[in-house]
């Protein structure tokens, strides 16, 4: 997670956290449509108009972490140490997001999610996003040369790679497999590994 600098950050930052807790802790409480944004912003003790200054919806207080897991793909593209390879340093990223997303008592929140259409199609549209974003920075790079159809594909790998590895047996032994075939993705797309020696337009 992101730490803010600044003492007004900082305050921000904790009621924002604060609101999320008191969000899921009702929502598995009661069920998420049992619960409504005035139930959570009287139970955090904040205003409306304060909840949704720091949640654009609903949904968002569910996926709390949402902007910072996009930041820390796209962090994983443009921060890795010079010369890392890609792949390992977004295996690293992704990796450290599934243990995140399956650590404690996690699966009930999950099972929430699964349960509710609308917190599906939220999460669907938020992995769009990841991966647009994810996509974008692969392309920017200038060490990495790639077609932009090749950048958009592999960022979806990534991103469904956490999703699968998330409800695996076994996580880590999930997003290890996954990646080797990842991998070998990435090198098929490679310039040098078309026939004709350029890149697909």
């Amino acid at each position: 997670m992101t730490v803010p600098t600044g003492r007004r950050e900082r305050k921000k930052a904790v009621t924002r956290q604060k609101i999320a807790d008191v969000a899921l802790q009702l929502f598995l409480e009661r069920g998420y449509d049992a619960v409504g944004i005035r139930d959570v912003a009287a139970e955090a003790d904040v205003a409306v108009t304060t909840l949704f200054s720091h949640f654009a919806s609903k949904e968002a207080l569910v996926f709390e972490q949402d902007d910072d897991f996009q930041q820390r793909l796209a962090r994983a593209v443009t921060d890795r140490a010079p010369h890392e390879p890609l792949i390992p340093a977004l295996r690293r990223e992704i990796q450290a997001l599934v243990r995140h997303c399956t650590a404690g008592n996690a699966a009930p929140i999950w099972r929430m999610i699964d349960a509710s259409p609308a917190l599906r199609k939220y999460e669907e549209s938020m992995k769009s996003r990841h991966a647009e974003s994810l996509a974008t920075a692969i392309a920017a790079h200038p060490d990495l040369s790639r077609t932009t159809t090749a950048c958009r594909a592999i960022a979806r790998f990534v991103i469904d790679a956490h999703s699968l590895a998330r409800e695996a047996a076994d996580p880590k032994a999930a997003v290890d497999e996954i990646f080797r075939m990842i991998e070998a993705a990435w090198e098929v797309t490679h310039p040098s590994a078309n026939p004709t020696g350029t890149a697909a337009p």
